[in-house]
Parts: C-alpha cells; sequence; structure tokens
C-alpha cells in the first residue's frame, strides 16, 4: 500500500529528451519505476535508449496517454513552458502530474493548479523533488537508493531535508515520501498528504517537515487535531531566518509576526506534534515513537 505512486502507475515524462530528463529518466527506471514513454512536441515516432530498455518519445500527451494508458506525468521542461505542459497533461487525463520544475512564475502555478483541480488532476510541486514509495516506484528525482519500504510516511517541503530524513530514518524505511515544494502556491499540500497517510493502513506514524512563511503548517497543525490518529514528528525549517529575506524557496520568507519558525513549532505542538529542533532529533523522535508503537504502550 502507498499513497498517490504504486508499483502499477504507468509514468510517462514530459522533456525526456532534454539533459535532465534523460539523466533522471535513467534513474527512475533503475528504480524500478514503469516508464512507458516520453513527450516532447516535434519528436514523435522517435525513441531513447537507456540501459536495459528503449524508451518510446510521443509528440504529445494525448498521444502517449492514447498508446499507453498513462496515469502520471514528471515534467522536466523550462519554467516557461511548465504552464503549457501541464495543461497538456490534464487535457490528456493524466490524473497525477509532478512537475519537478523550478522558478515557475507564480501566476503560471497558479493558473495551472487551478485548471487541474476543475478537472480532477493531482499536481504535485512545482519545485519539488517528487514522490517515492520505495520499492516500487519512483517519479521525480529522489535518489532511490536511501532507504527501503518501511511504514513511516514523509511528507516534506524541502528536497534536500527529505532525503535527509530518508538517510536518518532507512533502517525503519518509507511507505511513501512526498516533497510537495516550498513555492508560494503548490499543488498537492501537506494536509493533502497527512490525509492520505491517515487513511494509508500501512503507514503507521508520519513525519512532517515544513519551513517558514505562509501558514501552511499552521493550517496543518490544525487538520492533524482535528482528523489524524496517527502519531506524527516534525520540523520547521528556518529558526535562524532574517525576518523580510527570501531564504531558499520562493515561499520562505518571513513576515513580520507571520510565518515565523517558532509559530510553526507552537500550532504544531498543541496539535499534539513532538517537533525536532534538528533533523537528526526530528529522526530520534520518531525512532521513540516507533519504538512505543511496537511494544504497544
Amino acid at each position: 500500500m502507498a499513497i498517490f505512486l504504486t508499483e502499477q502507475s504507468r509514468v510517462i515524462v514530459q522533456g525526456m529528451t532534454g539533459s535532465e530528463g534523460q539523466k533522471h529518466t535513467s534513474r527512475m527506471l533503475a528504480a524500478g519505476t514503469n516508464i512507458v514513454g516520453g513527450v516532447t512536441p516535434g519528436k514523435g515516432g522517435q525513441s531513447v535508449d537507456f540501459a536495459k530498455r528503449s524508451i518510446p518519445v510521443y509528440g504529445s500527451c494525448a498521444d502517449a496517454v492514447k498508446a499507453t494508458d498513462a496515469d502520471v506525468s514528471v515534467v522536466f521542461v523550462p519554467p516557461r513552458f511548465t504552464l503549457g505542459a501541464v495543461t497538456e497533461a490534464v487535457d490528456a487525463g493524466v490524473p497525477l502530474v509532478v512537475v519537478i520544475t523550478e522558478g515557475v512564475p507564480v501566476q503560471d502555478t497558479a493558473a495551472f493548479f487551478a485548471y487541474a483541480q476543475a478537472a480532477g488532476t493531482r499536481v504535485i510541486g512545482p519545485n519539488c523533488p517528487g514522490i517515492i514509495t520505495p520499492g516500487e516506484s519512483n517519479a521525480g528525482i529522489i535518489p532511490a537508493d536511501i532507504a527501503g519500504p518501511g511504514r513511516i510516511g514523509l511528507v516534506s517541503k524541502s528536497g534536500t531535508l527529505t532525503y535527509q530524513m530518508m538517510y536518518e530514518l532507512r533502517d525503519f524505511g518509507f511507505s511513501t515520501a512526498i516533497g510537495i515544494g516550498g513555492d508560494p502556491i503548490i499543488g498537492t499540500t501537506h494536509i493533502d498528504a497527512l490525509q492520505a497517510f491517515q487513511n494509508d493502513p500501512d503507514t503507521d506514524a508520519i513525519v512532517m517537515i515544513g519551513e517558514i512563511g505562509g501558514d501552511a503548517e499552521e493550517r496543518a497543525a490544525a487538520f492533524i487535531k482535528a482528523n489524524v490518529t496517527k502519531p506524527v514528528v516534525g520540523y520547521v525549517a528556518g529558526f535562524t531566518a532574517p525576518e523580510g529575506k527570501t531564504m531558499g524557496h520562493a515561499g520562505a520568507i518571513v513576515s513580520g509576526s507571520s510565518g515565523t519558525a517558532a509559530a510553526k513549532q507552537e500550532a504544531l505542538e498543541a496539535a499534539g506534534v513532538r517537533v525536532g529542533k534538528t533533523p537528526t532529533e526530528t529522526a530520534d523522535l520518531m525512532r521513540a515513537v516507533l519504538a512505543v508503537e511496537e511494544v504497544g504502550v
């Protein structure tokens, strides 16, 4: 069991013929992802050879879906083409679109997210590392050899902190790890992932990683308090960030008393979430939770 992505997922890669698309398609294939095609306008009918197989290229998402029954698209296209790429995937009926591209204009993200939402398509990202169900499928750029399958669910705004937390808890493994991205507007939120993990019978506990800026973590805390019965541990990046300066992600900016790490920590702890001061301490908190779960205390 997993959330959003399984070994049955049929994945296409928009921008597969580009350098980043080819590099990460190779890595996804090595992780066992069922990649059934690539999409590059004007290159339909070609193919790209990888280590163990050749992947066909289609000129449009509509052609790719018609030929392969794809149900996931991973987007590796430049920012100026992302709106068109996501819109094309939505029009083709792809139910899950993972947008790796960073630097997408906020107005473009707002446009394609609203379009996707109206059509019932889930968007992950943009500016995210994607999603991995270890041992089954990997849609994005998360290194597949950090950790194997297990019963922890992970949702994170940060790509690098996703990788670190997977490494810290590699002895336990993950049901699914999802990097939702740190832009001001994103498709899938902490709350979306928390709800899915709550409903997943093979996820026993959840790690949630947030960062300064906005109020997503405060809203997630309220959701956890009202709806999540599984144990949640958290980490909020940015305790030392200076006010008014964007840190890393476009959405990671503190404005006055709004969006501070301390405020987010307070909200999470009030909802019963144990919050670590560092990623390593957060992993230790999860180990303690799992030890308690194991003995049934």
